[in-house]
């Protein structure tokens, strides 16, 4: 565990250079025991690939009293016992004008339904959140469905479709230009601020996603504008 200071109020905490389970795990398992703490000035802790963010107020927060207590953590404790995790369902109408580059998946050798069922009979991991707020970057997509960026990107797509750029998939919260290959999209807001989280999944969660048609699509999109629509979220654990 290396500690830096990443600007002046805030400090990065990095826990190695591969990006893989293990890592997220520990980064996940790290921020929980940090808010545990609950340490005077923190405002928020922030996890990417490698690595965490604690930034804090810096007139009701010392900086060496963070520092001292992220290390005074046992990292070797990180992966040990039982791991915790969420599970995120998120309902996917595919191909159509939803997702208009499945088609092109041909290439790959697989049919629209072949790509449908390997895209959505596994779960992703979230590893993090960025390029806009809401947009989880997630891994453990089928070597099969990698695909190369668009040469041309699009200027608008649509908020709530699922791609697939180079080796993850992923989903946009907004319209936005973009790259991705479209698969499809989803009709429930990815982020709300309405809600009491605003964005419904978090770095260490897995998502699942699951093939709708469009009379469905439809539906939850109604129901979601009446705040009706409830996102199936469940805790599961392992080791």
């Amino acid at each position: 565990m290396e500690i830096s200071q990443y600007s002046e109020n805030a400090l990065t905490i990095y826990m190695g250079d591969d990006i893989d389970e293990n890592v997220n795990r520990q980064l996940v398992s790290l921020k929980q025991k940090i808010e545990a703490q609950e340490i005077r000035g923190i405002e928020e802790i922030v996890i990417s690939y490698t690595s965490l963010i604690i930034y804090f107020d810096l007139f009701d927060a010392d900086a060496e009293e963070i520092e001292k207590a992220v290390r005074n953590i046992d990292t070797d404790s990180l992966l040990e016992g039982g791991f915790e995790y969420r599970t995120v369902e998120i309902p996917v109408c595919y191909g159509g004008e939803f997702g208009p580059d499945i088609e092109s998946f041909k290439e790959n050798g697989l049919t629209a339904d072949e790509v449908i069922d390997m895209h959505s009979g596994r779960e992703y991991l979230v590893y993090m959140l960025g390029f806009m707020p809401g947009f989880p970057y997630l891994g453990g997509l089928d070597e099969k469905l990698h695909k190369a960026r668009l040469d041309t990107p699009r200027m608008r797509i649509p908020a709530g479709t699922v791609g697939i750029g180079g080796e993850q998939t992923g989903m946009y919260p907004f319209e936005s230009p973009g790259g991705w290959n479209l698969l499809g999209r989803t009709p429930v807001p990815l982020f709300d601020p309405g809600r009491e989280e605003p964005i419904l999944y978090r770095a260490g969660d897995r998502i699942l996603y699951r093939p709708i048609d469009e009379q469905e699509y439809g539906e939850i999109a109604r129901q979601a504008a009446r705040g009706e629509y409830e996102v199936k979220i469940e805790m599961r654990s392992e080791g």
